[in-house]
């Protein structure tokens, strides 16, 4: 079997978290057309397997901050609008599942939105529009995830792992600490399950990759929580953290299985227009799709792996279930969703999630799992 978690001195295990391997010889398909293919067929069976099991025990979203974006990196230039920009809300998500038995608490993008402002591109777009704008027109911070999650009933030390689906933009010293005691990590008693590929291109970026870095945003953290992972994983009962390269070398999705069927989380695309854009009513974007013979539009702020980028976006529309208040549109949940905003006329998503809730919250004190889920407690067959 494929090692998924790369050791490496000074890096954490985690011995717990099991491989997927069923997308691995897909994804090693040469050609772009013939990988297209290869993941779509390889995505149906592993669906089939995980629509059917064990679901999450809950789900909760956690608004973070607003943001502008430019309009022509969410849709891809393609919508009839003379709009700069749109407004984006970026949230994390609380997710608590079974993992043999013991219950597990994930918290996805828990982004340090202060720390992010010293991104290259966003540094540049402050710049630009001012302070103003920037902080009072763009920008709505919210509560702080500390006291979100107090009123659940999670406290920061009871969070088992923390992901990103690409760490764009993030800062992660104030999250895992740093080694000469400046810093406390944020979340304790936290994983960090951090793609490799991405991890190692951070520490040498190509011209192509450093608007969107924060070029020190790791150093001097404490790696012995880290874990570097290298393909996909099962974390638990209706969890899986995915690899989707393509708009960052180490690009990953979460997806979790819950009573509406399965979701999928990550920032492939900026919207639900972007996986389903033949549904769209945002001018000019089905008529776009149509000329060019796309299936889905992407996030397109970095040019790294285009194709790669789009074939994700692929294995993720096949992975997850339908909308149910509009079965046109996938459960695909942008982690930096669109909003509908008056900056932006015209550029307003046909379906806005807005939130997941599902399942109790269940206190983290609790960690025996139910019985009638014990026999849920292993990973999609393969």
């Amino acid at each position: 079997m494929h090692r998924t978690i790369v050791s490496r001195q000074g890096y954490s295990d985690a011995p717990e978290l099991e491989a997927i391997e069923s997308l691995r010889p897909a994804w090693q398909e040469s050609g772009h057309g013939p990988k297209l293919r290869a993941v779509r067929r390889a995505g149906e069976a592993l669906r089939e397997r995980f629509a059917f099991g064990a679901r999450a025990v809950s789900v909760r979203t956690l608004p973070i901050t607003t943001l502008g974006y430019p309009a022509k990196y969410a849709f891809w230039s393609a919508p009839l609008s003379p709009a700069p920009y749109v407004l984006m809300t970026h949230r994390a998500l609380l997710v608590q599942f079974f993992q043999r038995g013991e219950l597990k608490t994930l918290l996805f993008n828990p982004t340090d939105d202060v720390a992010s402002r010293e991104t290259p591109f966003f540094k540049r777009m402050i710049r630009q529009v001012g302070d103003y704008v920037a902080f009072q027109l763009l920008a709505k911070r919210m509560d702080s995830l500390e006291h979100q999650l107090a009123k659940l009933g999670v406290m920061p030390s009871s969070i088992d792992y923390v992901a990103f689906d690409h760490f764009h933009t993030q800062d992660l010293r104030s999250l895992l600490g740093t080694t000469d005691g400046r810093l406390a990590p944020r979340f304790p008693n936290a994983k960090l399950l951090a793609p490799v590929a991405e991890w190692d291109d951070w520490d040498d970026l190509h011209p192509m990759q450093r608007a969107w870095f924060v070029a020190d945003g790791k150093e001097g953290v404490r790696t012995k929580d880290v874990v570097l992972t290298a393909g996909d994983l099962w974390l638990g009962d209706g969890v899986m953290l995915l690899a989707t390269p393509g708009h960052t070398s180490g690009n990953q999705t979460l997806f979790i299985n819950t009573s509406d069927g399965v979701w999928g989380c990550s920032e492939n695309g900026t919207c639900a227009d972007n996986w389903t854009p033949m549904e769209s009513r945002i001018p000019g974007l089905a008529a776009f799709c149509r000329r060019q013979e796309l299936d889905v539009v992407m996030n397109a702020n970095t040019p790294e792996l285009g194709a790669t980028q789009y074939t994700s976006m692929i294995l993720e529309r096949t992975l997850v279930d339908r909308v149910n208040r509009a079965p046109g549109f996938c459960q695909m949940f942008p982690s930096s969703e669109v909003t509908p905003s008056r900056i932006a006329p015209g550029l307003s998503p046909t379906v806005v999630h807005g939130e997941l809730r599902y399942g109790e919250v269940m206190h983290t004190e609790r960690r025996a799992t139910p019985s009638v889920n014990r026999a849920h407690a292993s990973p999609p067959a393969e």
